[in-house]
């Protein structure tokens, strides 16, 4: 039994399932999560000494790697000066200037402490700022485990939801109505329908949390023009793309323009941050300023907006952009040779830094063309990668990613590792 065996077992006496966020226990997969102790670069370590070439990147955070030397610098100098105040220090401010700087349409902003924050309080300020009550969302887009986003389609394609988790009221769910992506012509049903009652569109822009999906043109089109002609507003979930897709985010790259936009990940630098903005006119309807409460004791914390800013500024300074399109093209282009050199069906999405192995021949549009995927098989593809010293995600509808310090020997010893896991599937 190696150490992360013996720590899991001795997790699961204290933490529930052993783990601190389900996806972490390895149920998609199988078999033992594995400890790790340090990262440094594209290299994670594990509590055996185990070296892991990492495509997770904690989940997307990591544009820059693990453990830049600016970022934990700029982290050091801040909590020498005090972890957390609880009140208003000019790091909060520096940060909302930087990403108000690629970001033109969020006027104002509101850091929180998580992506899913993020996500439900702006859903909470779109219902009080237009007076409505239902939002739209869709099937395979993760928003966080807000009430009103745990739910899942009804049995037709325009049925409202139902919850997908226990202790989610069926009177909540029945104000969502959860359309299958890349369908304009569902959102403009759906509109046609409740148009007068829906407060938000919600959506992830290049969806990660089904796997990577990109939206089609003519879903772009519906939702640049339906939400706004029927009065509602679209929120637009850059959590996971936002600083990652290019400066500007997925809408920069899919000339997108979001009402509100939520933030997370990489603006932490590595850090729990979220945050959410927009215009004026719509952000001023928060507390102190208007009628919908929001508030958050670590909201803006000093180490965390030090960490994002100095984040940013590396992007800025020297955008990797061109480098991570390059790196993640010759691994897709890798992984696609090899499987039909050893006959696997496996379809493999990607935009900029971001991508998935999806096993199925079938391309991948929506949840229910990604749900075809052979999860047993990703499970062995996982489990080999991991062997050779690989990190994937441990489940096959999550996102992986590339970041700037990837090399390209780390690029050729995956494309290996592959080669040699597809010849033995």
């Amino acid at each position: 039994m190696n150490r992360s065996e013996k720590l899991f077992r001795q997790a699961e006496e204290v933490l529930v399932g052993g783990v601190n966020s389900p996806v972490r226990a390895f149920r998609a997969v199988g078999g033992t999560p594995v400890f790790f102790k340090s990262g440094r670069g594209s290299v994670l370590v594990d509590v055996d000494g185990k070296k892991y070439i990492d495509f997770l990147g904690s989940w997307g955070p990591l544009i820059l790697g693990h453990a830049p030397a600016p970022v934990v610098a700029a982290a050091v100098r801040a909590v020498k000066q005090g972890s957390s105040f609880g009140a208003p220090t000019s790091l909060e401010l520096e940060l909302a200037q930087r990403v108000r700087r690629v970001y033109p349409r969020v006027e104002q902003i509101r850091f929180t402490s998580s992506g899913t924050e993020a996500c439900l309080s702006a859903l909470r300020l779109a219902r009080g700022y237009n007076g409505r009550s239902m939002i739209v969302k869709f099937a395979g887009c993760y928003h966080g485990h807000g009430d009103s986003l745990l739910v899942a389609a009804g049995s037709g394609a325009l049925t409202l939801g139902h919850p997908t988790s226990a202790g989610v009221p069926p009177e909540l769910a029945r104000l969502t109505v959860v359309l299958p992506y890349n369908d304009p012509a569902a959102l403009k049903s759906a509109f046609a329908q409740w148009g007068p009652r829906i407060a938000a569109v919600i959506v992830e822009p290049v969806v990660g949390n089904m796997g990577v999906v990109a939206p089609s043109g003519p879903f772009l089109a519906a939702l640049r023009s339906v939400p706004r002609r029927h009065g509602a507003l679209l929120i637009v979930d850059e959590v996971m793309t936002g600083f990652r897709l290019a400066p500007g985010g997925a809408q920069e790259l899919l000339r997108l323009q979001a009402d509100i936009t939520c933030f997370g990940k990489i603006i932490g630098g590595g850090f729990p941050v979220g945050a959410f903005g927009g215009r004026k006119n719509i952000m001023r309807k928060l507390a102190p300023l208007g009628p919908v409460y929001q508030a958050g004791t670590l909201s803006g914390n000093p180490v965390a907006m030090a960490a994002g800013a100095a984040t940013l500024d590396l992007l800025r300074q020297r955008p990797p952009y061109a480098l991570l399109r390059d790196r993640t093209d010759a691994l897709v282009h890798g992984v696609r040779e090899r499987a039909r050199r050893h006959g696997q069906d496996v379809t493999v999405n990607a935009v900029g830094s971001m991508f998935t192995v999806f096993f199925t021949k079938e391309p991948v549009t929506d949840l229910a063309s990604a749900e075809k995927s052979d999860t047993k098989l990703y499970a062995r593809f996982f489990h080999g990668l991991l062997q050779r010293g690989v990190y994937f995600p441990p489940a096959q509808f999550e996102a992986a990613f590339v970041s700037a310090a990837h090399s390209a020997r780390d690029i050729d010893k995956t494309i290996a590792a592959v080669d040699r896991v597809f010849r033995e599937l």
